[in-house]
């Protein structure tokens, strides 16, 4: 089934995998690789790009991974190999921006809460270093907002999901009347109707703190520089074929 892949999808896909197997024998990857915040005591700049290899669990590579089968080979095949890995990447560092965007205000604007409160900050920042402190946060749980800080700095941002949001979004304003079957809707779909109500959703459920420990705004910043850079080559479309 590989050998029909095109090569750049094919690799990507392979990469992500040896990378979760690597993670269960190698469990120190998952703090070095995934990314933090990058204020953060945890971030290192190579996480920028590594956090797009990690995964959570099972079901979320399984998910990224057929999504990415599903509408990467179009893509690849359509704008060529450079400018596939160029849209992947790019998508992948949009998600990582605009989500780390809306953590720095959230960040921000509990430090001055905090400040104000007269809890010394630099303190919650030194214990946020994992590699330093094997802090145990539930002494703070009756303060909210220290705790809120604290689970800020130390969470960690995993997933190929904001690059193959990038892909989708491409794949939607390269061919709009496309139509997909998605999970939970019984008739098929036109792309250019789905990825609107796709994004409008993420956007909520990333601003109002509904996400369930899923990064929505960064699927949002995948799909934006998916959507920007399609609208950008759609006009020469077809010099790359």
């Amino acid at each position: 089934m590989f050998n029909n892949i095109p090569p750049i999808t094919r690799n990507i896909i392979i990469i992500n995998i040896v990378v979760f197997i690597l993670t269960f024998f190698m469990p120190n990857l998952d703090n070095s690789f995934s990314a933090y915040y990058p204020f953060s005591p945890n971030f290192k700049s190579w996480q920028i790009i590594t956090h797009m290899f990690m995964h959570g669990g099972y079901m979320h590579i399984i998910f990224n991974m057929l999504t990415l089968y599903s509408f990467g080979p179009i893509l690849e095949q359509a704008l060529g190999e450079k400018k596939y890995l160029i849209l992947y990447f790019l998508s992948g560092l949009g998600a990582f921006f605009l989500f780390n965007v809306w953590n720095f205000v959230e960040i921000q604007q509990l430090t001055s809460e905090l400040e104000r409160m007269n809890v010394n900050v630099s303190e919650i920042y030194a214990k946020a270093n994992l590699s330093v402190f094997d802090f145990d946060p539930r002494p703070y749980l009756n303060n909210e907002k220290v705790l809120n800080l604290y689970l800020g700095l130390t969470g960690r941002m995993v997933g190929a999901s904001g690059a193959i949001f990038g892909v989708v979004a491409a794949f939607a304003t390269l061919y709009p009347d496309s139509k997909i079957m998605m999970m939970f809707i019984p008739v098929p779909i036109k792309v250019k109707y789905l990825m609107p109500i796709v994004i409008v959703v993420s956007v909520y459920l990333g601003v109002s703190g509904n996400g369930g420990g899923i990064a929505h705004l960064a699927h949002v910043g995948g799909a934006l520089v998916g959507w920007i850079l399609a609208r950008i080559w759609k006009k020469h479309l077809y010099r790359f074929n």
